[in-house]
């Protein structure tokens, strides 16, 4: 029998919060029924595409039912309108079943927001887009709000990053629901061939600690990631960009907070969870990435969990 999902659907839904999630469950077969609940028949999402056929809001859910909270374009001004406080009445209305578990909770993106004005992340770990974290910290006081994760899960409430976030958080959902091969075929259908875990920073390796405008790390940066896998000694590095070592060590502590071989494990770690999705031993995809060893990879591996659990 096939596992309903309703995604809660609200004028301003932010597109990709909605079809991401959607298409993925979708494409896992007869697994899922898809439903489209909300406050009213239809809605202008953020793309100005109209969504019609929205069924009204039940009563109640089927136990065993999945509820998803997509985001919207704008959380200030869709949040603050007749239809999300109805929404938002008729969430807290479900609390005890979702608390009990009977009913899984996914938010994505500003969809937290949502959820914590109608007290259901109260003493759960959540996250959401990097730059609503403040606001959903202000909308909870009391959710243990976590920082810099693509999804977190906590007694069957489940809240993702921004708009793609969705997307991995569905293929985990396949995956831990209806078995890896399934979650796989979607991942390769869907040609998302790196799936990220819960655990992965939300912003890619590449993307990572590059919001300065510092020439010379700029370039220390675009060698490392042109070629991760050399063994970039920081003297290499500051002859690359004319800077003397000690200089450059300085420079990357100032303005990013790191070590030049803390960044560099990053591009390192992007290329060797790429080689482990697409079926590679850990030795081999550990190899790939640079590192000497998989036990290298792994320690590697556990500091970035650390440092993202800080």
């Amino acid at each position: 029998m096939a596992q309903e999902v309703w995604f809660l659907t609200l004028p301003g839904v932010m597109a990709l919060d909605l079809t991401g999630p959607a298409e993925t469950l979708k494409l896992a077969g007869d697994m899922f029924r898809l439903r489209y609940t909300g406050p009213q028949a239809s809605v202008i999402s953020s793309t100005d595409m109209t969504i019609g056929a929205i069924e009204p809001l039940p009563e109640t859910l089927p136990a065993g039912s999945l509820l998803v909270v997509p985001g919207v374009h704008d959380s200030r001004v869709c949040y603050d309108t007749p239809q999300a406080e109805t929404a938002r009445r008729w969430l807290r209305r479900l609390q005890p079943l979702i608390h009990a578990q009977q009913i899984t909770l996914i938010c994505v993106c500003s969809g937290a927001l949502l959820a914590a004005r109608a007290d259901l992340l109260d003493g759960v770990q959540c996250t959401t887009h990097h730059e609503v974290l403040a606001r959903l910290k202000a909308a909870a006081p009391a959710a243990l709000v976590k920082e810099n994760r693509v999804f977190v899960e906590d007694r069957g409430i489940w809240t993702s990053a921004g708009i793609t976030a969705g997307i991995d958080l569905s293929l985990h959902l396949i995956n831990r629901l209806c078995g890896a091969q399934k979650a796989l075929e979607v991942a390769r259908e869907m040609v998302v061939w790196f799936r990220r875990s819960g655990d992965d920073p939300q912003l890619s390796p590449w993307l990572r600690y590059r919001n300065h405008l510092h020439p010379a790390i700029h370039r220390a940066q675009d060698a490392m990631i042109a070629q991760p896998e050399n063994s970039w000694s920081l003297a290499d590095l500051a002859g690359r960009v004319h800077v003397s070592p000690r200089h450059l060590a300085r420079l990357f502590r100032q303005y990013l907070g790191v070590s030049v071989r803390e960044y560099h494990e990053q591009p390192r770690l992007g290329i060797a969870r790429q080689r482990l999705q697409q079926g590679e031993g850990a030795e081999k995809a550990a190899l790939a990435a640079g590192f000497s060893s998989a036990r290298q990879f792994r320690r590697a591996r556990q500091r970035q969990k650390d440092q993202l659990t800080r």
